[in-house]
């Protein structure tokens, strides 16, 4: 069963761009995703870094968060209708990512000196077990995990569009605070995240040595964006138990 019978308004969990046909003689493979993937990840790590420093020298970096979140989505919702362009957009989504998560974790770096690099450790090791979990088979993706996944990542992302919209109207969601409604939320966010790495790893197994050679960037556009989402969570959630504890 293919998940492109799923439906979902999520551009990274969307598989319309996996039936597309190419006669292309490269295909997808795994050693290709994880090349790509490494480089952008290193990418987000130097621009990280450079705004951290900027941050200590005492320049102000809320615009790299908020320019860099606006970009990305708006870079995304491209991909997802232009994937043939995917090699040239990833790249660009990778440095918008890479402001992003300088601004953010800027922010908690000047007040919890060792968070983020705690956030990365716990956010290394889930991805290594739910890719063990998968390769062995312990968990498998089946028909029904993948559209409760899907429906689970998709109502959490609304929740967040409602609760931004509400806050440019001066109304603040429970769920940006430290209350154990707002802890919860951040679990269940976290938990999700982490299993949507399934979808991931599903994605590239089925189509590798299938999919034409260019669709892997859309393959490490997805991975990206699973594991900063979870990073993201992950951090949130240790900067609400360390200040209600």
């Amino acid at each position: 069963m293919r998940l492109s019978n799923y439906k979902t308004n999520n551009p990274v969990f969307s598989n319309f761009f996996w039936d597309e046909h190419n006669s292309s003689k490269k295909k997808m493979t795994v050693t290709g995703i994880l090349l790509k993937s490494i480089f952008c990840i290193l990418i987000i790590a130097a621009i990280t870094a450079y705004i951290w420093k900027l941050n200590e020298d005492g320049m102000p970096v809320k615009w790299f968060t908020l320019g860099g979140m606006l970009a990305s989505i708006i870079i995304s919702v491209v991909i997802s209708v232009r994937h043939h362009w995917a090699p040239f957009l990833v790249p660009l989504y990778t440095v918008a990512k890479g402001c992003f998560l300088g601004g953010f974790s800027a922010y908690a770096h000047i007040h919890f000196p060792e968070m983020p690099y705690q956030a990365i450790g716990v956010t290394i090791v889930t991805f290594f077990v739910m890719l063990l979990l998968y390769q062995t088979r312990i968990i498998i993706v089946t028909k029904k995990l993948r559209s409760v996944i899907i429906t689970s990542v998709v109502s959490i992302m609304v929740v967040y569009v409602i609760s931004i919209v509400l806050n440019f109207f001066g109304i603040k969601s429970y769920i940006w605070g430290t209350s154990w409604f707002a802890i919860i939320f951040n679990c269940i966010a976290a938990i999700v995240a982490s299993f949507a790495l399934l979808l991931d790893f599903d994605f590239i197994e089925r189509n590798k040595h299938k999919a034409p050679k260019f669709k892997e960037w859309l393959a490490t556009w997805g991975l990206l964006a699973t594991l900063i989402w979870l990073y993201v969570e992950i951090l949130r959630l240790m900067q609400k138990l360390a200040i209600r504890f």
